[in-house]
């Protein structure tokens, strides 16, 4: 599917745009839960970990946050 754009299959996979979505979704709304949610993980720290954010500010969101 995304040879018929022009990109490299190598570099685009399933697990790569899934990343690049909750990457995306997290820096638009800061909303730590909600991207776990997403994702299907069960502990938080799964997420902080899968997106490379600071745990810190990942847990002081998230600890804001109601879903």
């Amino acid at each position: 599917m995304v040879t018929a754009i022009g990109l490299r299959k190598e570099d685009y996979g399933t697990h790569s745009l899934r990343r690049t979505k909750a990457s995306i979704i997290y820096r638009a709304t800061g909303n730590l839960r909600a991207v776990q949610i997403l994702l299907g993980h069960i502990k938080i720290e799964s997420t902080v970990r899968y997106l490379s954010v600071d745990v810190e500010d990942a847990l002081t969101l998230a600890e804001g946050t109601e879903v």
